[in-house]
């Protein structure tokens, strides 16, 4: 893996606009103050209005003009997604770069070995799943059309989609909250070498994966990690390599692996090395077969 050293600096966010899911807390608190803290227009939603609007309101208020607009958002429910993207291209004409980043853990087992016959008949839920994937499906749909509205030529753009180390590495209990993160991250794997093209959106999109973080996602474990003296990540640090992709223009179709305070990306070695975990035989034909099916857009329509 190669390590990842965020630079971003005013000059590049400056004035940028950008659009925020789960902005609320954690992770996506950070990344509205550190952005606003270095220029940007961020036009962020969340379910928790309560929050989000304290957090709107304690970032402009260390701001000479308001920077930060909050919106009261469901990520599983369309249209409430597409009010956001309006709102933010209705505030200041454009929309720079998205950053999918909201999600929740489930909490219970759906594979409770005490489950019987009869209790196996209730519908488990399907929240985690919902909000995780089918939550960032919306916001990357909606994306590639408004990240295109009032663009000049040549003018960068990004979608950025938070997923976990839980997107490549199992995590034994969180079943459903792992699907959707490996659902994730498959969607920027997807989409990287279509939606960048000049033929069709011309965005950028990456993946950011974040090991164990100081949230409240983690509150069982977080005793037992740190007295294993394991490494940790504050909100910060991922807002920083979240912030640090945004602004790297070059950058697209990368997986960020975030592990106490620092970034690796993965997805070059996997590429490089597949020879060597997949065989050279079966890696030939792969690549064979991967050049055949293309972008998709001529066998899928």
């Amino acid at each position: 893996m190669s390590q990842f050293h965020p630079a971003f600096s005013r000059e590049s966010l400056q004035d940028k606009v950008i659009v925020l899911t789960g902005g609320a807390k954690g992770i996506g608190q950070s990344l509205v103050e550190l952005c606003v803290q270095h220029g940007a227009y961020v036009c962020f939603g969340d379910i928790d209005e309560k929050s989000g609007r304290d957090v709107q309101d304690a970032v402009n208020e260390a701001q000479d003009l308001p920077r930060a607009r909050f919106v009261a958002v469901d990520v599983t429910n369309y249209q409430s997604v597409l009010v956001l993207f309006k709102t933010a291209l209705s505030w200041h004409g454009r929309i720079d770069h998205v950053i999918a980043n909201a999600g929740v853990v489930e909490r219970g087992n759906w594979f409770d070995p005490a489950l019987t016959v009869e209790s196996v008949e209730e519908v488990p839920s399907s929240t985690v799943l919902d909000v995780n994937l089918l939550g960032c499906l919306y916001c990357a749909r909606i994306a590639t059309v408004y990240l295109r509205q009032n663009r000049s030529e040549n003018e960068d753009r990004s979608l950025t989609l938070v997923s976990s180390v839980a997107g490549f590495k199992e995590s034994p209990g969180i079943f459903v909250y792992q699907a959707s993160k490996h659902g994730v991250l498959g969607l920027m794997r997807s989409l990287r070498k279509y939606i960048s093209l000049p033929t069709t959106h011309n965005i950028r999109v990456n993946a950011i994966c974040p090991w164990m973080t100081e949230t409240g996602m983690v509150a069982g474990i977080e005793e037992a990690w740190h007295k294993a003296n394991l490494p940790t990540n504050r909100p910060l640090d991922v807002a920083k390599v979240i912030a640090g992709v945004v602004s790297s223009a070059g950058l697209n179709g990368t997986s960020m692996y975030v592990e106490g305070g620092r970034a690796w990306e993965i997805e070059r070695n996997l590429d490089r090395l597949q020879p060597q975990w997949l065989g050279e035989e079966p890696s030939k034909s792969l690549e064979k077969g991967q050049a055949v099916l293309g972008d998709g857009m001529d066998w899928t329509q």
